[in-house]
């Protein structure tokens, strides 16, 4: 079950990484990373392009920019977008110092992830939120409806039901991963911190799913007033297709994208298609 399970755990192994690429039309410069205090944290980020309309990758568990976003920061039009991708408070090169997991960790991201923006003097922006980096996007355009202009959003969950924790429970072990899985992540902590970030990680989820039924940010969709794009690859085996519904009835006006042969990480798999049709649900008109 084990091997099976470590086919698919991406946010945290970015599959068809390598194939994928050599197909997206890239650019060939390297993007320069900066840093900016936010609070007690160094926060690694870059910026790319000067368009007028600005967004910020959100990455999913442990992710960073580069693990997680490089497709979108290299083909995303340069014309048209300003691409803010960072690393967030104690991911990747944002470190040190370590984070935690409270029970409430998606909310305080949300929060960082605001202030993080205001110290760049962007006060409006789109968010594109992958996985755990959906739930903190969705979280910040309901706390902080002002700031942004729109949402999209793919392999992402309100709540957690039992089967997901259990598979989560499941992995809490690195050892347990494959070699190809471990590597990565490794390569980005150290085999220490990575396996105790991911411990702790695993709790966190059991902690929100008995603290609150499971529930993560389900009470604040009504809040959400930007227009909003839901993708989902049908074939995910980390997120039940019944969060796609849940989000789309929940989430005023927002619209539905399927892939029905993608997994967790459609944005890798399809990073063309995907570029593409973000990039035109971002230009259309608000109403």
């Amino acid at each position: 079950m084990l091997i099976k399970l470590n086919r698919f755990l991406c946010p945290f192994i970015r599959l068809h990484y390598q194939k994928m690429a050599s197909s997206v039309k890239l650019s060939t410069a390297v993007p320069k990373e900066n840093t900016i205090k936010v609070r007690n944290w160094d926060i690694n980020y870059l910026i790319v392009g000067n368009g007028p309309h600005t967004v910020l990758l959100a990455p999913g568990a442990l992710g960073t920019i580069w693990t997680d976003f490089k497709p979108q920061v290299e083909g995303f039009n340069r014309e048209k977008f300003t691409v803010v991708a960072w690393d967030p408070p104690g991911y990747g090169k944002s470190r040190p110092p370590v984070r935690d997991f409270p029970v409430d960790f998606y909310e305080k991201d949300a929060d960082y992830t605001y202030e993080f923006m205001k110290a760049l003097n962007i006060s409006k922006y789109s968010l594109l939120g992958w996985s755990d980096g959906g739930i903190v996007s969705m979280i910040h355009a309901a706390k902080y409806p002002e700031a942004v202009q729109k949402l999209v959003v793919w392999g992402t969950n309100s709540l957690i039901l039992p089967h997901e924790l259990e598979l989560y429970k499941k992995t809490r072990d690195i050892k347990t991963w494959s070699e190809r899985m471990r590597k990565p992540m490794i390569e980005a902590y150290g085999e220490e911190l990575f396996a105790k970030y991911w411990a702790e990680w695993v709790d966190a989820m059991s902690a929100v799913f008995k603290a609150n039924n499971g529930d993560i940010c389900s009470q604040l969709l009504k809040d959400i007033v930007a227009p909003t794009l839901i993708l989902y690859g049908e074939k995910d085996p980390m997120v039940d297709n019944m969060h796609v519904s849940h989000l789309h009835t929940h989430i005023k006006g927002s619209r539905i994208h399927l892939y029905p042969d993608g997994k967790h990480n459609i944005h890798l798999r399809y990073a063309e298609d995907f570029n593409r049709r973000v990039q035109d649900f971002l230009l259309l008109p608000s109403a």
